[in-house]
This record gives C-alpha cells, structure tokens and sequence, in this order.
C-alpha cells in the first residue's frame, strides 16, 4: 500500500550517499518506511560535492529506491550541510542608543540582519548561533525589554564556501526534485546524540567520520565553536595501504584488528604476534598497531587543539561525546583520555530518537546525522496537492510546463537587467571620457590665457556631474579665475599706476 505522508532525508557523504524516509509518531520516536545508500566515493571528498553529475546519478538512484519501498512519488527532501569549508567564525555588533532606550525584538533583528550582511570573500553564512547580549556591563541572553544606551550582540557565524549549498540545489534540481530545507549537519546531529543536560552543563561532540571529523563544542545549550578536520578513518585505511596492502583489505585489517590504543604489556605477552588476510598478506600486530596509533593520535590532537581554541576546554563538565563510523575503533575513549586528560568520554552508535518500524538502520554511528536530519524534518514530502490526492502524470507535466514559463520570464528580466545594466555602464563611460575631454580643453585654453573659453569649458564638464571629477574642475575653475583676475588689463593698469606713485614719493 503507497504512503502518502512521510519525511525523506538525505545525507551527501564521502562514502555513500544514503537517504532515508519516515514518520513522527506521537510518542516523538520515528517509524523508519524505508533506506537507500550509493557509493559516493568518486564524487564527493570530504564532504564536498566535486563531481555534480555523478551526484546527481548516485542521488536520483537513493531516491528512486526510496519511492519504490514507499510506492509514492517524492516531492522534495531535507539535505545537510557539512564539510571541510565548514567553520564558525565570531562577530560582534554594537549599537549605540539613547540613554535608558528600551531595548525592543526590532533592535534585536535588525542587529542579526547587520550581522549576516557581514562581507565575508568566497564564503557564506550557513546559520547564526547568537552567543549573547552584552547590555551596558551585563551579559545576557534575552535583552528585550532592558533599557540601556549600549548593547553588543555577540554571534557565532557558521560559514562555508559559497558553492556548497548551490552545488547541492544543482544536484537536487537536475535530480528532478526539490529542497525542502537546507539543514547544518552537526547541528541536527547534536540534537539527536546530545541530551540537554550535556549541552548545558558543557561538552564537545566529535563525529569521526570517513573522510572528515566534526568538533562541536556545547556550554550553556549553546553552540560555542564549530570546526571541520580533514581527516578522518580513511586516512587509517590509506595508512595501511602503504605497506603495499590493497585498500579493500586493508580496510578489512582496519575493521577486523585496529585498535585506537594497545597497552605495551598486550605486546610484550606475545612480541611475533601476526594478522593474516586470506592467505595474501601477514602483519605483525604491533607494525598495525603503530600504523593505526599514530594516525589516530593526529586526528585526536587537531580535535584536541580545537577544543583549546573554542576557550572552553575547562568548563566540559559532561565531558566529550563521541560519534561516527571510526569511533568504533577498539579503546578510542583510553586514546583519547591518554592525550587529553579528560575521563568522561561517551561513545554514541546510535541516538537518543527510539525508531520503530521493520526496515533496519545500521547502528554503529554512522547515520546519526541521517536520522537527524529526519527528526528535525517538518513538512510532508510526498507528492500531493493540498487536498491530499496523488497528482497525476498530466498535472505533473502542467507543473513542469508552469517552471519552464516562469524559468524563461525569470531569464528574459535577468537579460532585461544585465543589458540595462550595461548601457549604464556604457554611458558612465561616455560621461566620464567627454568630461575628461573638456578639463582638457580648458587647461589648454588656459595655457593660451582665453580665460573666457576655459571657463566655459569648466563649466561645462562640471555640468556633467560627475561625483569623482568633482574636486578637480573645482581646482580648475578657481585657478581660471585667479589667472583671469591677475592679468585683467585694469588691475595690470592700476597696478602701475600704484608703483610709480610710489616711486615719485620715494624720490
């Protein structure tokens, strides 16, 4: 029997493209109705979508095998973001006010608008986490209705390349679907891997996955510092390779043998200890271990380094919360203890959504940020008109001829705008070359003492009006002046009249 009201998500990653449809139950878990994946590997890297076409092929097939499972057509989905590019960067905006002004919700949001206005080269800002309001010499997180003269909003401004989200709409579109929102990875999965207790009393989240580790660090409910790490299991498998090991079974070591931390006594109770794979290649343990060791303590020292800089390293009273696919690794809580120091350290295979249904999700922390992106869906993304009817092929081939039109008048008044302008540019150009033209001119008549002329000629390019020629043809129609004035035969007459006068009363 087809469904007809369900959520679909779908998560871009590094090593598979998965999607995933389902429902809210009212009791807030989710009753999963079906699951797709695709390899992605040779389209995405870390995150980042560098080959569209594949993606767009690798996306309509989740999609498609989506609507088969459902027996329904799907309108649109909800896509994370996430990625290498991915950051948080600080700004703070201060507003000056008249004193005892009540501080009312139209300050509030034209100060986050200022915020998002912000110019920022190449990038985009994917969401605001606002930090708090520092209101005369009180912070606080809720300023409306304080009187003040001064307030500085504080802002945690999470940015990407500005290609991430056109990218992913590209794909989407070409797929033959919609975007129902654009939703920031970490944060969706935050929501479901974290409980509220952690976020308020303080905690850093770290997704390790395929290609990329995401830090999250929480205080006080709020997101304070967000940082992507180019690096992730991967890096492990390709470690690995690098003793001539095919990288399917190297993989396999890595999933079957690796281990984050080995205590030296496992070593020292059998030093010739070796893994065999099928017969083809053998390792000693401690070679692997090494490999594997060291790999993981780079990775662990960058997220390390990131909670230093966040400035919260001190105040992680719920300690770090770990997820994603290499967070599996045997004794990553021991590896991460023995750099850090930190003894509270949670590991999350699946999140805290109870999920129903028959069809299974893998739970070893790799879809954590899929079923987020699923809780935190709103809308209905099957294809129904209002009424709630299936739409039919004929309507479906009226809606597509409707974006055509409205996609060709969309063009035809962008063509309108470009040409016009265009023109002005053009005419800007002519303006300021016939200005030039006539400054010109009038320095040449000046030179020639036709200070008539060269007046008029002034003149005229300051008629022009132009705002950057504007302090020269000042310059230039005193200077005509000054020289008309001192060579006006008169003055030149008196002039000498005044000189020999005053020569007879020196005599």
């Amino acid at each position: 029997m087809a469904v007809t009201d369900f959520i679909v998500a779908i998560e871009l990653g590094s090593t598979k493209i998965t999607g995933v449809a389902g429902k809210k139950n009212a009791d807030g878990s989710i009753q999963i109705l079906a699951y797709a994946n695709e390899y992605s590997a040779d389209c995405i890297k870390k995150g980042v979508i560098y080959n569209l076409d594949k993606t767009t092929q690798r996306l309509s097939s989740v999609i498609k095998q989506l609507e088969s499972t459902l027996q329904a057509s799907i309108k649109k989905v909800y896509v994370g973001m996430g990625g290498q590019s991915v950051r948080s960067i600080h700004h703070t905006e201060v507003k000056q006010l008249d004193e005892d002004t009540k501080i009312s919700q139209a300050l509030i949001d034209s100060m986050m608008k200022s915020n998002r206005e912000i110019a920022l080269p190449d990038k985009e800002i994917l969401a605001v986490e606002p930090q708090e309001y520092k209101v005369g010499n009180n912070l606080t997180t809720e300023p409306v209705g304080i009187p003040s003269d001064h307030i500085e909003g504080r802002y945690l401004n999470i940015i990407a390349r500005n290609t991430l989200k056109s990218s992913i709409e590209q794909c989407v579109r070409q797929a033959g679907y919609e975007v129902a929102e654009y939703l920031l990875s970490p944060s969706v999965t935050a929501d479901i891997v974290l409980s509220s207790s952690e976020k308020r009393s303080g905690c850093a989240l770290i997704d390790f996955g395929a290609d990329t580790t995401t830090v999250a660090v929480y205080k006080s409910n709020i997101l304070r510092h967000l940082a992507v790490i180019p690096l992730g299991s991967n890096a492990i498998t390709k470690d690995i390779c690098s003793l001539q090991i095919e990288e399917e079974d190297a993989e396999h070591l890595k999933l079957q043998y690796a281990s984050a931390y080995t205590d030296t006594a496992e070593y020292e109770a059998d030093p010739n200890k070796e893994f065999i794979i099928d017969g083809k290649y053998s390792i000693k343990a401690r070679k692997l271990e090494d490999i594997v060791e060291a790999r993981v303590k780079e990775i662990l020292t960058n997220v390390w380094n990131q909670i230093l800089l966040s400035g919260y390293s001190d105040k992680l009273l719920a300690g770090v919360i770990v997820t994603g696919g290499a967070s599996n690794l045997p004794n990553f809580d021991k590896a991460f203890a023995r750099l850090t120091h930190i003894e509270k350290i949670r590991i999350v295979p699946i999140g805290e959504v109870s999920l129903t249904g028959t069809v299974e999700i893998p739970k070893d922390g790799t879809h954590n940020t899929l079923l987020g992106l699923l809780y935190a869906g709103k809308e209905n993304c099957c294809k129904i008109d209002p009424h709630g009817y299936q739409r039919t092929i004929f309507e479906d081939i009226e809606e597509q001829k409707r974006k055509a039109e409205e996609a060709r008048k969309k063009a035809e008044e962008e063509e309108r705008i470009r040409r016009e302008k265009e023109a002005e540019e053009q005419r800007k150009r002519e303006k300021l070359e016939n200005c030039d033209n006539l400054i010109k001119e009038a320095k040449r008549l000046l030179g020639k003492k036709n200070y008539k002329s060269a007046l008029a000629k002034a003149e005229e390019a300051k008629a022009i009006g132009l705002h950057e020629r504007a302090d020269e043809i000042g310059e230039l129609i005193a200077e005509i002046k000054r020289e008309k004035d001192d060579n006006n035969p008169f003055r030149i007459f008196m002039k000498k009249i005044k000189e020999g006068a005053d020569d007879i009363m020196k005599d």
